[in-house]
């Protein structure tokens, strides 16, 4: 045991140990009715340096100097109450046995009255700390609490309890539930609803809120985080129910509101025994592992115990960054490298034949809509047969499944990028119909936060000082979070089974002119005062709105509420092979003569009047 003492302990000691007198002697007087006989006055004084050393001994064995006593509540004083009662059994006791012991009765009284008066100086600092940090108004942050419940409660105890250099000040509660309303808790009041938190804000000269209900609905929580985010104060929040259960709700847990809490959705519920059955044990493969999707899909996938993960990507760097991420985590599981390009057909031979993966995730694709549309000839090498070199070799060497990451812009593809996603999609439809792989899509659309999309831009804008550009006022596109999208699409690899296309439930469209309005609210500046935001025009390849099915494919539902079924695609093997390989000898064409042979997008073609699925795509990559 650690026995040095420093200087504030060894004050409380000090203070103790006249306590503990002060006690003993005030006992013995309320013993006699204030007129202690003279035996128990000298018995006193001749024991009173050994007894109250005795209890402070104690005191100090049983931990009471560890503690800081600004802080004090509940447990401290249980504490107290614990310390002095085996103390004053021990002081029984020696008197008792080794010298001449004092009125039974006396005993009892001084442990009350060093409980009182102990517990007491406790308080009194805690209380003293406050009072003198309160007298610092010049310096407060007036802190909104937003849910009155346990999470709420939990974040007002660990205000009141920290000091920084702006000191917190709880000013109130926000509560929807009437029965709290008026109602105190700690000393602060509920002040009213969620409707009521302008005008709260207002009248009581708010700096910060604090959303702390990690237990209610996402959609309840993007409504009040909404509401918060047009105020001019800072908002923060405090993520997660895991925090409620154990017990674990400090300050460092609570973070500014980011634009995926308004964007928020209810939870995304995975069946974890159906997932781990198809991937524990298996050697699994991460096409583009070093990208946004990839790199989640592999700390997502390592959670069910697979033997073997493969991080496939072109660029080393990326490779590289995932790789030793996982390594840190010392992971069960053989984590292996590999860097190579999807549009070498031998490599990837290669790979298949060296390491035998059993599960594909296919992630690697060129995405940006107008750089493809610059770069034709790399979206196809790189999306569709980059993507027909993977299949095949899946099964060639008799993989388990595939699953091909797609998009919401391959329905009705405006854009290269789309049209080459939509084939790629029809590749692993074709391939299935030979093979005993699972392969199937899932196909949704735009990821919040992911490289090159349109969060990480707008960021980068406002903190250049703007302006924040976005396409065009009615703009709208359908956003996941990178961890939501991953999950469904792992879910979706348990269901597939021969080429379906599943497309994932992303909720509601969002404008995109909203998403840059909430995130230079969230920044601290106002829209078209602070930071302008200005129109450019639709980028070449791109759509006003987006579309997740085409009107000939329907849907059809599973057993996850999140995720449906496109009808597959009608379109023969021969025809695919024969357009495939038209496609094929075009592109060679193209890069030996170094003149473009495609015609421009949709020209003299039916293709963009005619939406079914059963029509091969090529003409939209004409030049």
């Amino acid at each position: 045991m650690d026995f040095k003492i420093n200087r504030w302990q060894f004050i409380l000691m000090i203070i103790d140990l006249h306590l503990v007198a002060l006690s003993l002697y005030a006992a013995l007087q309320l013993r006699f009715d204030f007129a202690i006989q003279q035996p128990y006055l000298a018995l006193y004084f001749q024991q009173v340096i050994p007894l109250t050393i005795l209890a402070i001994a104690i005191f100090y064995l049983l931990g009471l100097y560890r503690r800081l006593w600004q802080y004090a509540s509940i447990g401290e004083l249980a504490l107290i109450v614990f310390s002095v009662s085996i103390a004053y059994i021990h002081i029984y006791l020696y008197t008792r046995f080794f010298v001449q012991p004092f009125p039974r009765s006396s005993y009892i009284i001084a442990w009350i009255l060093s409980i009182a008066l102990i517990g007491g100086t406790r308080f009194a600092i805690r209380f003293l700390r406050r009072t003198n940090n309160n007298c610092h108004s010049e310096c407060e942050t007036r802190v909104l609490i937003v849910g009155a419940g346990c999470a709420g409660t939990m974040v007002l105890k660990e205000l009141q309890n920290h000091y920084y250099a702006r000191l917190p000040k709880p000013v109130g509660f926000i509560d929807d539930d009437k029965a709290k309303e008026r109602s105190i808790i700690h000393g602060v009041k509920v002040l009213g609803p969620r409707q009521d938190i302008p005008q709260i804000v207002e009248t009581h000269n708010v700096d910060e809120i604090i959303i702390a209900m990690p237990s209610a609905p996402k959609d309840e929580v993007r409504e009040i985080a909404r509401i918060c985010s047009k105020l001019p104060v800072k908002v923060s929040i405090l993520p997660g129910v895991y925090e409620i259960l154990s017990g674990d709700v400090s300050i460092s847990k609570i973070r500014p509101v980011e634009i995926e809490d308004l964007l928020g959705r209810q939870e995304v519920k995975i069946n974890l025994t159906e997932i781990a059955s198809y991937l524990k044990k298996e050697t699994v493969l991460v096409t583009g592992a070093g990208g946004s999707i990839g790199s989640e899909l592999c700390r997502q996938i390592t959670r069910f115990q697979p033997d073997t993960l493969i991080l496939l990507d072109h660029t080393e760097n990326s490779v590289y960054d995932i790789e030793m991420e996982l390594q840190k985590r010392n992971l069960p599981c053989e984590i292996i490298p590999v860097v190579a390009d999807i549009r070498d057909r031998k490599r990837i031979d290669l790979i298949f034949s060296t390491y035998n993966p059993t599960v594909i995730f296919h992630a690697a694709a060129h995405k940006h809509v107008p750089l493809m549309e610059a770069n034709r000839t790399e979206a196809i090498k790189n999306n569709i047969f980059g993507t027909k070199n993977v299949a095949e070799a899946a099964h060639k060497y008799n993989a388990k499944s595939f699953l091909l990451i797609s998009t919401d812009k391959a329905v009705n593809p405006t854009s290269v990028m789309g049209a080459t996603k939509r084939i790629a999609e029809m590749v692993i439809q074709i391939t299935s119909r030979k093979s005993n792989t699972r392969f199937c899509a899932v196909r949704f659309g735009n990821v919040l936060g992911s490289r090159g999309s349109v969060i990480p831009l707008f960021r980068k804008q406002i903190e250049a000082g703007g302006p924040v550009t976005v396409t065009s006022p009615e703009m709208t596109r359908y956003f996941m979070t990178i961890p939501e999208a991953v999950q469904l699409v792992i879910q979706a690899g348990a269901m597939g089974e021969k080429g379906e296309i599943f497309v994932l439930d992303m909720g509601e469209p969002v404008k995109i002119t909203d998403l840059a309005h909430d995130l230079i609210r969230l920044s601290g500046f106002e829209p078209n005062k602070d930071i302008h935001i200005s129109y450019t025009g639709i980028r070449p390849g791109e759509k006003l709105y987006e579309e997740l099915l085409t009107n000939e494919e329907g849907n059809k539902t599973t057993k996850h509420t999140r995720i449906f079924i496109a009808k597959a695609t009608d379109m023969t093997t021969i025809g695919f092979r024969q357009e495939m390989a038209h496609l094929s000898k075009i592109l060679k064409e193209d890069l030996m003569s170094h003149n473009s042979h495609f015609t421009e997008i949709f020209q003299e073609k039916q293709w963009i009047k005619d939406t079914k699925v059963t029509h091969f795509p090529i003409k939209q990559l004409e030049r």
